[in-house]
């Protein structure tokens, strides 16, 4: 299972192909794949993110209607308290990061599923987490 991000998303639902790189195009391909196999993996907050700044209501709308087909993952007391120690230890480390990302890394670290991204941070945070990216 995958624990697919924000920026991965928006690259499938919210950017046009003409203006994706190369990598990017494989990367699009790549959730097309996890997600015709049932592999990509969805957090209420991941959600949040991507429904986030949608200027356009029609956008905003078609967008919510085709993550509705992923069930959000439930969250745990003890997803939470491991974001917090994983977030203290990246502030130990001199490697800063949000709540969210963090979250992301000890839901994934938990349940042994992958992290698949476009943040370059999650490089940062797997040099010190227990994170395996895809």
């Amino acid at each position: 299972m995958v624990l697919v991000d924000t920026t991965v998303w928006s690259l499938s639902l919210r950017r046009d192909d003409t203006r994706l790189n190369d990598v990017q195009r494989k990367k699009k391909l790549a959730l097309y794949e996890l997600v015709s196999h049932h592999n990509a993996q969805m957090i209420g907050p991941i959600r949040q993110e991507i429904l986030s700044g949608i200027r356009h209501s029609e956008q905003f709308t078609r967008i919510q209607s085709q993550l509705r087909a992923f069930a959000d993952e439930p969250l745990k007391t003890s997803d939470f308290e491991l974001a917090a120690e994983y977030a203290n230890l990246a502030m130990d480390r001199g490697i800063s990061g949000s709540n969210v990302d963090f979250l992301i890394c000890a839901v994934a670290a938990s349940r042994s599923w992958k992290v698949f991204t476009e943040d370059t941070d999650f490089m940062h945070y797997s040099s010190i987490l227990p994170i395996d990216l895809f």
